[in-house]
């Protein structure tokens, strides 16, 4: 039995895993939150959770005292093909992110490009503890680009769901498709929760509705869909009007954002069972409306975290639980202030944000009995939280505020997933990542060589338009006395 500091060698396949002394986040009001907790895991499943459990005589035993053990996140909207270009759109709107890939450059990306981005995605995400990923992948122009997107998430150690979508088709046309038929039955004929399938496509609230077809399409080979929902000057009331009128409002619809919709549209979702995946970094920045779980919550409409995309924002769900506990205190304290009162209670939680990054991601894609928290039955998908070296990870005395306001991606110590040992002691396990670096290198490349510098650098460094700057009649000219300003007329 090895006891003290395993190596990544150790983890054989199938060999017993016994996670000691830990704090356990488990996610499951049954099990709770138990201080020096253990974990034992055998083969793809969590067979045991308690204190002083027994190791088993070929365990493999991983200290994990100072540290925070918890269920692998889920992120439910993740733009992974677009990691190719991270960063490069830091200082976008959404309206240049439109621009960008919708009008421009979209067209550019190549199967092998798509295949480049989903494949660092991947290990960015289990690197950070994202043991499962949407990948809302609406670049796929033909089922080449689908075939593509495949093959990457199959060769990342992750569990994904492929949203299938086409920014630059008619969801109608291309989810009716024989060729898109055809990439279902090569990729999806046998059921495999390592890797699912959705639609992604988003309802324009043309009265017409031809998105009829693409809604059809789902119903007839039994998948969800997903759809960005109340973006700004993107989709809005009429959208969920239309799928509700039509019958579409179902719920296995997730509604992403969801940001700036009426009264009447949030009442559609709670009562249709719809779920809604928020990416507050997004929202925030990137224009498409206030982060919405205050409304989401007084609809009781179910909440799950996303980070939206690496050509813009951090890729992971540190950030996100961050971003979304602060705007939605943010929003409850300007209300307050508004109406010249003070909140003196928060209603929402640093325990309520972990649980929407882990069992409400996994009920938002029906994993939740296999996947989201640390109960004995469960697939094996989890994070140990654990870095000596940092002084942010001591002491640990309110563990749910812990992991969303003090740890970061850097304090992932060990992941797995499906049982599993896909990173430990802050290194990922049996992964090539200079392979992801070299391919996203070609595609970069690639990308820039076709848009041409002028266009590149116009990417990078969006034009600011010149704005009137307002004149400041405190303007230190001179002084009287001591430190004293005056005004320019009275000078």
């Amino acid at each position: 039995m090895t006891i003290e500091e395993p190596r990544a060698e150790d983890f054989a396949p199938g060999r017993p895993v016994l996670f000691r002394d830990a704090t356990v986040l488990s996610m499951d009001p049954s099990v709770g939150l138990l201080e020096r907790g253990d974990v034992l895991v055998r083969g793809e499943r969590i067979e045991r959770v308690g204190r002083d459990l027994q190791a088993p005589d070929d365990a493999v035993v991983v200290d994990c005292s100072g540290g925070i053990l918890m269920p692998g996140m889920v992120d439910t909207h993740r733009h992974m093909w677009q990691t190719a270009l991270r960063g490069l759109g830091a200082d976008w709107t959404l309206s240049q992110y439109f621009v960008f890939y919708y009008l421009n450059w979209g067209k550019i990306f190549r199967p092998e490009d798509i295949h480049a981005g989903n494949l660092l995605s991947g290990l960015e995400a289990i690197d950070a503890g994202v043991t499962t990923t949407v990948d809302w992948s609406h670049g796929l122009q033909t089922p080449e680009h689908g075939d593509a997107a495949v093959a990457a998430l199959r060769g990342v150690p992750g569990r994904f769901v492929l949203a299938y979508g086409n920014l630059l088709g008619a969801p109608w046309e291309w989810a009716n498709s024989p060729e898109f038929r055809a990439f279902v039955d090569r990729n999806f004929s046998a059921r495999d929760d390592m890797l699912g399938l959705q639609l992604a496509f988003d309802v324009t609230g043309d009265d017409a509705f031809p998105e009829k077809g693409a809604f059809e399409a789902a119903r007839e080979l039994g998948l969800p869909v997903t759809t960005h929902a109340g973006v700004w000057g993107a989709t809005d009331d009429n959208g969920i009007r239309l799928m509700w009128d039509h019958g579409f409002m179902t719920p296995d619809v997730t509604y992403v954002h969801s940001a700036t919709l009426s009264e009447d549209s949030y009442h559609r979702i709670a009562a249709s069972g719809g779920t809604v995946s928020v990416s507050a970094e997004s929202e925030h920045n990137a224009g498409q409306g206030y982060p919405p779980t205050w409304r989401l919550r007084r609809h009781g409409i179910p909440v799950s975290l996303s980070m939206d995309t690496s050509v813009w924002f951090s890729a992971d769900l540190f950030s996100a639980m961050r971003a979304t506990l602060s705007a939605d205190r943010t929003r409850e304290h300007m209300a307050a202030h508004a109406g010249g009162e003070t909140v003196v209670h928060h209603r929402l939680r640093a325990r309520d944000v972990v649980e929407w990054a882990t069992i409400g991601g996994a009920g938002v894609l029906g994993l939740s009995d296999t996947i989201g928290s640390l109960t004995p039955g469960k697939k094996a998908d989890l994070v140990l939280l654990k870095n000596d070296r940092s002084p942010a990870m001591y002491p640990v005395l309110h563990p749910y505020g812990h992991v969303v306001y003090q740890a970061t991606r850097a304090d992932v110590h060990t992941v797995l997933v499906n049982g599993t040992v896909v990173k430990y002691a802050h290194e990922l396990v049996g992964v090539d990542l200079d392979r992801a670096r070299t391919a996203v290198a070609a595609t970069v490349e690639h990308a820039r060589a076709t848009m041409g510098e002028d266009a590149w650098r116009e990417a990078v460094e969006p034009q600011i338009p010149e704005t009137e700057l307002i004149s400041n009649p405190y303007t230190y000219s001179k002084y009287r006395g001591e430190g004293v300003a005056v005004r320019h007329e009275e000078a």
